[in-house]
């Protein structure tokens, strides 16, 4: 809280911000590439799921033969949660430096209240509770990958709230 009052930190050069922000830009962008993969498997977890149910027949044309090259269910499941392991922590180095970034405006804690960054948070919280929820009840399969698709739609909010920040717009002057 003291880093937001009036002696708050600055970057010694404009170097450096810029520096910072590539670096929280990379960091989400990451995560987000991370979220997008892990819904990828998730959802290929669940053709793949379908495809094996059916049992279709020998020599039987079937619509789900251009998905016989799929991988086994757990090496899906696997990619799945191994993507979101890996998201997570980029997802929060990003925040973290974006919140160092934002010491430097002249909003100041004023900063946290734009819906983009309120927006930011939400689905930083979302994504802590997907892990949460998939370590701790040891959450595999279908619900895990209905799960994931979930926490996915939280994503496409915090663009959408870009609509209305004021302060943290892309392609703002």
């Amino acid at each position: 809280m003291p880093a937001l009052g009036p002696d708050r930190f600055t970057f010694p050069s404009q170097g450096v911000r810029t520096s910072w922000l590539v670096a929280h830009i990379a960091a989400m962008l990451v995560a987000y590439a991370a979220l997008c993969f892990s819904l990828l498997a998730s959802v290929l977890y669940l053709i793949q799921e379908r495809r094996i149910k059916t049992k279709p027949r020998p020599g039987e044309d079937s619509w789900w033969a251009p998905f016989e090259w799929l991988p086994p269910l757990d090496t899906l499941e696997r990619i799945a949660h191994a993507t979101l392991e890996f998201g997570f922590p980029c997802m929060t180095v990003g925040l973290v430096i974006g919140s160092v970034l934002a010491q430097e405006t002249p909003l100041g804690a004023s900063y946290f209240l734009d819906p983009k960054i309120i927006a930011a948070f939400v689905s930083w919280a979302v994504y802590v509770l997907l892990l949460l929820v998939r370590r701790s009840a040891g959450l595999r399969g279908r619900k895990a990958a209905y799960l994931s698709a979930a926490v996915f739609m939280v994503w496409p909010a915090v663009w959408f709230a870009n609509l209305f920040s004021h302060v943290h717009r892309f392609g703002a002057q």
